[in-house]
Parts: C-alpha cells; sequence; structure tokens
C-alpha cells in the first residue's frame, strides 16, 4: 500500500533538506503524541541511526523500529522500518525548481509480512481514500511550517 504527495515550498533547497533531516524535532514530536522513542545508536544523525518506538494503535501496542538507509544532501532521505509483521519504507525527496523555490515529494510503501498485517492493510484499503487525503494535508501542513521557519530565519 502506498502513499505519496507532492508540495512546493517558498525556501532553497539546501535549508528544506536540513529541515527534513532534523530527526530530533520528529523524536520530540512522537513523543508529544504519547509514543516511546529509543535512539538505538548515538552519535551524528547519518546513514545506520536507528530508532526504537513503541506506540498504541487501534487499541494496540505496536512496537517499530525506523532505520535512515540513505541521506543524500540536498536530495533525498531514505528510512524503512520494521513492526510486527511490517514493512514500510518512506522516501522524501527535494528538487529545487529555482534559487528559493523546492517542491518535496513524500512517499510512504507499506508491505505486510504476516497474516495479521495482510488483514491490517486490507482494513486500511477500505479507508484508502481517506487516508491519502489526510496523508497529503500533513504533508501541505509540513511545507507551511518550512516556508513560516525560512521566512524567520532570513
Amino acid at each position: 500500500m502506498k502513499f505519496s504527495a507532492r508540495e512546493d515550498v517558498e525556501a532553497p533547497a539546501e535549508f528544506v533538506f536540513q529541515q527534513i533531516t532534523d530527526f530530533q524535532s520528529y523524536e520530540r514530536q512522537a513523543l508529544r503524541r504519547g509514543a516511546d522513542v529509543r535512539r538505538v545508536d548515538s552519535g551524528d544523525y547519518k546513514v545506520g541511526s536507528a530508532w526504537d518506538v513503541a506506540f498504541t494503535y487501534r487499541g494496540k501496542d505496536r512496537k517499530l523500529r525506523a532505520t535512515v538507509e540513505e541521506q543524500t544532501p540536498p536530495s533525498i532521505v531514505r528510512v524503512s522500518s520494521k513492526s510486527d509483521g511490517l514493512e514500510g519504507e518512506t522516501v522524501l525527496e527535494v528538487v529545487p525548481l529555482s534559487q528559493n523555490r523546492t517542491r518535496i515529494a513524500a512517499s510512504i510503501d507499506i508491505r505486510p509480512k504476516t497474516l495479521s498485517a495482510r488483514l491490517l492493510i486490507q482494513s486500511l484499503k477500505l479507508a484508502k481514500t481517506n487516508l491519502t487525503n489526510r496523508f497529503k494535508r500533513r504533508v501541505s501542513d509540513f511545507a507551511e511550517v518550512l516556508e513560516t521557519r525560512y521566512q524567520s530565519a532570513k
């Protein structure tokens, strides 16, 4: 099951990539939403950095391991995740359109590895339109936040 969205941002590609790779802010966001986040490694955030995340979804406790698989400044970040029979890949591409305009292409691909995970994916497919719209709205909101940060940083 795949979700994708594109959004243009009024900011340079380098700034956008720097904000996209601010993994500490993602950790804080997950903690604010009630997830338990533990960094597996230490030091700089780079390829191989990983997190163990525990959270509740649909009334069930879930565990996830997220790992940075690729980080090529200023164009692409790829993060893989594994959880309870599911494998996923999140790809964020940064495409410069002009000196101060950048396109973000975000995609999430989720694949089931067990029968129970297939059942979960089937139930999500029933709500795919709603989930796709929510994903696009979140990417759009993120783009607005980036523009605001860039304007205040100038």
